[in-house]
């Protein structure tokens, strides 16, 4: 049996991220496929040890707006494919998703849009959950038919139930956790037929947050927000054993205000 581990991590911004421990992280890793959000550089602006990291195959999703979102995905295997954006035309060169094939499975990167609440950043986080929420779908029947599994990683910006956030009474009329984007994410569920795989394997607990504000003591209070998932397919997410959010030992040491979230498979 051999093992497949995944982490999605929100970088925050990777040239600063560079300086802060991300390079030693990803030195360190055990995972064998990394997807990165808000990268917020083109290739081009980051250090070659950063853009060409040795022993990965790298494909960058910049955004065409400088110094906003981006994501990409890193690979111990060389893919078999690899697709830039969904087929939106509005969305699809904003650096906010990329996937790569491997044998036997999908792994795409996600940056879903932040969103605010009365303001043109909801309307625009509205519009990508609908036509993503039809990728999805055609992904997994795509996949389905060609004897594929998927794994959607990444920053979905929406904690889903009130164990995904630590304040949730607080919250309920700001973006991340409105009941309409939470009725979203359930769709996301039931209607395009994805596991949450950390919350699988973490049933009954708060969290495991992994991301808190910068402002005020929220790291340190742990007063987070679950919003990085690892959605799968069914058959593959009954494969995940273990899921483990990289929370940093002290706020100093954190790289970015999310922390890693890495999800082990034993296919």
């Amino acid at each position: 049996m051999s093992t497949l581990t995944v982490t999605t991590a929100n970088v925050n911004g990777l040239r600063a991220a560079t300086g802060k421990g991300y390079v030693e992280w990803l030195a360190a890793t055990k995972a064998d496929v990394v997807c990165l959000q808000e990268v917020r550089a083109e290739p081009a602006q980051l250090a070659e040890h950063v853009r060409e990291p040795e022993g990965w195959h790298v494909l960058w999703a910049p955004s065409v707006a400088k110094g906003r979102a981006g994501v990409a995905v890193l690979s111990r295997t060389e893919p078999q494919d690899q697709r830039i954006g969904f087929g939106s035309t509005e969305f699809d060169a904003t650096g906010r998703y990329a996937e790569i094939d491997l044998p036997g499975l999908t792994v795409a990167s996600l940056y879903l849009p932040s969103g605010e609440v009365g303001t043109p950043r909801q309307e625009e986080k509205e519009r990508f959950q609908v036509e993503f929420l039809d990728h999805l779908k055609a992904l997994r029947e795509r996949a389905a038919a060609g004897g594929r599994e998927v794994l959607v990683c990444g920053d979905w910006n929406i904690a889903h139930h009130e164990a995904d956030l630590k304040n949730w009474k607080s919250n309920k009329k700001n973006s991340g956790f409105l009941p309409e984007e939470r009725a979203w994410m359930t769709r996301v569920i039931d209607e395009a037929g994805y596991v949450d795989t950390v919350r699988r394997l973490h049933p009954d607990v708060d969290g495991p947050y992994s991301w808190w504000s910068y402002r005020g003591r929220a790291f340190d209070n742990d007063s987070g927000w679950r919003i990085d998932y690892q959605m799968a397919t069914p058959a593959l997410a009954e494969k995940a054993t273990s899921a483990v959010v990289e929370r940093a030992a002290t706020h100093p040491e954190r790289w970015s205000d999310h922390a890693p979230v890495t999800v082990m498979f034993e296919l």
